[in-house]
């Protein structure tokens, strides 16, 4: 006589391992490019509208042009960077509000894999961006610099990736995307008065000045203006882009550290 078969469970999805998979980020960036295709207003939004900007700004100052060539470069990086931030900040959260965050990490993703699929699809948007933006400001606004283009394209590269994983972070802590587009007031816009931009930052209160040593948005227009002034590739400028990116992957990590499942 045999004995009766013992009931199987049905087995969990197997955990994620800490390390990060490339097969299951480069499809969560599929995904989210797949999207996006459809939302040609967002599409838009990244793409085109740092080029308006810089024409806008073009012609803001055309009676003084080399206003332009002290501010553009500086402003090359800068645009970018709070486009991606705001784009990045509400895309995320409307994966938050409407489940799909909460499904996907439910499946065997870890919260490594997730964030850098997000940062590999807007990345590739951001490079775009960067040269479209680069291309725009260097060959049909003239603007006057010394250095490389392809080095200002760098730069600019970066501080889209930095927008890119700011808003990541903060999109941890927001409930809504009324509430994302109020962290930009507390994340970029200290960065936008303290990174140099209007006024050296040697020439600011000390106190100002420490702090914005601590910001990346002032390496960011550091860089450029490194760009600006010298034909070659100085040390300042190679520290200047290291500090940026570095501040990118660091936030990147702390985006995966503190992302919900779903928004309280």
């Amino acid at each position: 006589m045999t004995a009766p078969a013992t009931p199987t469970t049905p087995t969990a999805p197997a955990a994620p391992t800490g390390a990060l998979n490339l097969s299951r980020t480069t499809a969560t960036a599929a995904r989210v490019l797949r999207q996006l295709r459809h939302d040609p207003r967002t599409i838009a939004l990244m793409i085109l509208i740092p080029c308006v900007m810089l024409f806008l700004l073009r012609y803001v100052f055309d009676g003084n042009p080399r206003t332009f060539d002290n501010i553009g470069a500086s402003l090359l990086g800068i645009f970018p960077l709070i486009t991606m931030f705001l784009v990045t900040s509400i895309a995320t959260l409307r994966e938050r509000t409407s489940g799909t965050l909460e499904r996907l990490l439910a499946l065997p993703l870890g919260k490594g894999d997730l964030i850098a699929g997000y940062a590999l699809a807007f990345g590739t948007l951001a490079i775009i961006q960067s040269a479209l933006a680069t291309g725009l400001a260097v060959w049909f606004l003239d603007l006057d610099v010394t250095g490389s283009p392809w080095l200002l394209l760098l730069v600019a590269l970066l501080d889209a990736l930095l927008g890119t994983a700011l808003g990541l972070f903060v999109s941890a802590f927001a409930s809504s995307e009324f509430q994302a587009v109020q962290f930009m007031p507390a994340v970029i816009f200290p960065q936008l008065l303290l990174c140099g931009l209007f006024t050296p930052r040697d020439a600011m209160h000390p106190a100002l000045e420490a702090v914005s040593d601590v910001l990346p948005m002032s390496y960011a227009v550091d860089g450029m203006n490194e760009v600006l002034k010298h034909t070659d590739m100085t040390a300042t400028f190679v520290r200047d882009i290291l500090i940026v990116g570095g501040c990118a992957l660091l936030v990147l990590a702390l985006g995966a550290a503190t992302l919900r499942r779903r928004t309280a």
